[in-house]
């Protein structure tokens, strides 16, 4: 199993809010119907009068990954309705072997 990690900041709670119902939404609808996508979380934290995300998804394997990214799976995938709210975010997402899972 594969962890995608990315991150993005909003610069205040309205766009913050905005960005939340965009990825339960809609992202979460888009990841749930690939095939090989396993679970998706979306962790807020307030920062000096701004909002932090860091959103991480779980996959089968690379190719699943991929159904999602295209061909280069470090390129972050972000949608025009969120690059509208959010005010940085990074243009590459990080990915991690899973070592260890609780069931």
């Amino acid at each position: 199993m594969i962890a995608r990690q990315w991150r993005s900041s909003a610069a205040d709670a309205a766009n913050a809010d905005s960005y939340v119902r965009h990825f339960t939404g809609t992202v979460s609808a888009e990841l749930k119907d690939l095939a090989g996508h396993r679970g998706a979380w979306l962790l807020r934290r307030e920062v000096d009068g701004r909002t932090e995300f860091i959103a991480w998804t779980l996959w089968e394997t690379r190719q699943s990954i991929e159904a999602f990214t295209g061909p280069d799976i470090s390129k972050a995938v972000v949608d025009p309705e969120a690059r509208a709210v959010l005010s940085a975010f990074d243009d590459f997402a990080t990915h991690y072997d899973v070592a260890f899972k609780t069931p």
